[in-house]
């Protein structure tokens, strides 16, 4: 009976019941479990020390005096994203408990230095199945959340796109300008709502019962206009730490973490967009040097992953402890459903 049905909706009920039941044989379990944390732990070794060689041949020496402010800052970027996740699940109809929504987001973040998305995106849905929310609304929330991120990166680097120098022969630039405006009307319900039925429907799943509001995709737009200007204070302290930059280019540094970012979220295949990323914010970060080498912003942007991949591991740490602890007081919790999200038609 399966093999009747279409190729779509054969991979989409294969794809709903993936980790869905862990296999019961407890050795297997754990052999599974360290399988997998072997395999993210060997490629963020893999990551860390392929920095490290290349730090060390182009004689870069961190300076504690400005390392230490950007630990201090980029781990509100970590908080403000999982906040911003949880916020885009109330709007979806879901209220998840503080601690249940950092667990959520932070812990699957190593797995993005494994190559491809397939474990990043599979450990939030599974995570956010034992908290009680249903993996197309988790995927659903995945969905606007790197929309809105990506929408809201655009904005906050649309001014130094357009006024790059390298840029300037190319018409194409005043195209950013269209990102944002695109995105809302994407994700508004009357567009959004349609077009996930069709994407699902292709699958054989059912509709989502509920899309974010518009007030609801404006406001997180915001917020995450907001959390990329904390994330630009972190990367220039980061980046001061191995070069001189004035004050007044922290502007410029920041907008080109946000165009790494969109880089990186564009070619899902490079593990946490490792190489594209870094590439793209050495070609932006140079306009803020003296020089405008782009081997300096190499050296810039060597730094810059270091430091957040720390800051990463660390957050990944303490949002685990967290769980844990939270394990032991609030077993029993479980969602709120919560009121206002706009339900989809059947």
């Amino acid at each position: 009976m399966d093999d009747r049905q279409p190729f779509l909706h054969r991979m989409g009920d294969r794809g709903s019941r993936i980790g869905a039941r862990p296999p019961r044989s407890r050795p297997l379990r754990i052999a599974l479990q360290l399988g997998v944390a072997l395999l993210i732990f060997g490629f963020l070794i893999f990551t860390v020390a392929s920095q490290w060689s290349e730090l060390k041949r182009k004689g870069v020496h961190f300076d504690p005096v400005w390392v230490l402010p950007a630990f201090a800052v980029l781990p509100v970027f970590y908080v403000l994203g999982g906040l911003g996740w949880d916020l885009i699940l109330r709007f979806l109809g879901y209220r998840l408990p503080p601690a249940r929504a950092q667990v959520a987001f932070g812990q699957p973040l190593l797995a993005r230095y494994v190559p491809g998305s397939v474990l990043y995106v599979l450990g939030r849905l599974v995570l956010s199945e034992r908290a009680g929310v249903p993996r197309r609304i988790t995927l659903a929330s995945i969905i606007y959340e790197q929309a809105i991120s990506v929408a809201s990166g655009v904005a906050v680097a649309s001014y130094f796109v357009i006024a790059h120098p390298d840029l300037q022969d190319q018409p194409v630039r005043w195209g950013v300008l269209a990102v944002v405006p695109l995105a809302v009307v994407i994700l508004s319900p009357r567009v959004f709502g349609p077009l996930s039925r069709r994407v699902l429907a292709a699958f054989g799943r059912e509709p989502l019962p509920a899309t974010m509001p518009l007030r609801g995709v404006l406001a997180m737009l915001v917020f995450y206009a907001f959390n990329w200007c904390v994330a630009g204070v972190g990367v220039y302290f980061a980046a001061r730490s191995v070069h001189y930059l004035p004050c007044s280019k922290l502007p410029e540094v920041g907008s080109a973490q946000a165009i790494g970012f969109v880089a990186a979220v564009l070619t899902l295949v490079a593990p946490a967009g490792l190489g594209i990323r870094d590439a793209a914010f050495a070609w932006a970060v140079k306009v803020a040097l003296p020089s405008g080498s782009f081997a300096v912003g190499a050296v810039i942007a060597i730094a810059v992953r270091a430091v957040f991949t720390v800051v990463e591991m660390v957050y990944v740490g303490a949002v685990t402890l967290a769980g844990r602890r939270y394990e032991r007081t609030q077993p029993e919790a479980e969602p709120v459903p919560l009121a206002g999200a706009r339900s989809e038609p059947g």
